[in-house]
């Protein structure tokens, strides 16, 4: 079996959000061709997508295709809309959280559902957070690595976590509003380069704000095998060690000592990393992730751990078990 946690998908139409709120920076999908649009900001394109980004029929096709039983769906993080207005980011949420409930309603062997909340405004996030779980059955929510700049050990993020442990729902993490990203355009280095360091920011940010230790039992899981963190832990123990007077100010325990604590995905695209990441974090807190449907995912999703010399074991934790336990879902759930 196969549970990819890393999916994202978009309704295939929406308002005219610039005009219907007054102001620009909103996204809008262009459907200039009958298997393809562009993703258009202020005018301008900046992302083709097929029509597997919105159509749960092809979605399903190529999952058939490529032996994933199951995706969890959630937004493309261009989406999340956290500069906005609060109550105009909350109407978008909305319409995305109906859109993806709906299709998992109408799939529910095929598709599970993360929502997306406006995290600029802590009353509002958690009154959508509520709803997505009570109300709509989405099984969590998929936030940036950052909230307009600020981290995620802030007190008002805080509070959203503390409603999420108190939903069960579990939380995907996935870079955005990458720092330096303006000084770093050429060579798609928000991307390669970018991407990465955000994840690892995300997660020093809830290790040393203590957000981890607070709230142990909160399911966390995050995108690209935690970016740069696995590979830059001994840096990050080294300098909390030596400057505990500015790493160690909020939260005395080893960052070392997370290892293991919060689930990563698969996507690392090389198998000595794969491998190197087990080393870290455990066979128990890797799921099969592959950022589905865009280029820098994984095009045939599990083929890196399939095609490996991992024991079997390894390899079904991964593929699968893992999924269910971040989800918290009983292993038998889809039998």
């Amino acid at each position: 079996m196969k549970i990819d946690i890393h999916t994202h998908i978009l309704p295939k139409t929406w308002p005219d959000l610039e005009r219907k709120f007054g102001y620009g920076g909103w996204i809008s999908l262009d459907h200039h061709a009958k298997d393809s649009a562009k993703m258009i900001k202020d005018g301008k394109c900046f992302r083709m997508v097929e029509c597997n980004c919105w159509d749960p029929v092809a979605r399903i096709d190529e999952c058939r295709e490529t032996y994933v039983d199951v995706q969890v769906l959630s937004t493309v993080p261009a989406m999340f809309n956290y500069w906005a207005r609060p109550d105009h980011t909350l109407f978008m949420s909305k319409l995305i959280n109906d859109h993806i409930a709906m299709v998992v309603d109408e799939h529910p062997n095929r598709f599970l559902g993360l929502g997306t909340i406006p995290m600029q405004d802590d009353k509002l996030a958690i009154g959508e957070l509520e709803r997505c779980i009570k109300d709509l059955g989405l099984i969590g929510i998929q936030i940036g690595s950052n909230i307009n700049g600020t981290n995620l050990n802030d007190e008002s993020i805080f509070s959203i976590f503390e409603a999420a442990r108190d939903l069960g729902a579990s939380i995907f993490i996935h870079p955005w509003d990458i720092m330096g990203r303006e000084e770093m355009e050429k060579y798609w280095l928000p991307w390669l380069v970018g991407m990465p360091a955000e994840t690892s920011r995300a997660i020093c940010s809830m290790i040393f704000g203590g957000v981890f230790e607070k709230l142990p039992d909160l399911r966390v899981a995050f995108a690209h095998g935690g970016g740069a963190f696995p590979a830059t832990v001994g840096r990050i123990q080294h300098g909390f060690d030596v400057r505990p007077d500015l790493c160690a100010i909020d939260n005395d325990i080893d960052p070392k000592e997370y290892l293991g604590k919060f689930w990563v995905d698969s996507l690392v695209h090389d198998i000595e990393m794969l491998k190197y990441l087990i080393g870290k974090v455990g066979d128990r807190k890797i799921a099969l992730g592959s950022d589905y449907p865009f280029p820098l995912g994984e095009e045939l999703p599990g083929s890196l751990i399939e095609s490996s010399d991992l024991v079997t074991s390894t390899k079904e934790n991964i593929l699968y078990k893992n999924a269910l336990d971040w989800l918290g879902l009983p292993h038998g759930h889809f039998e």
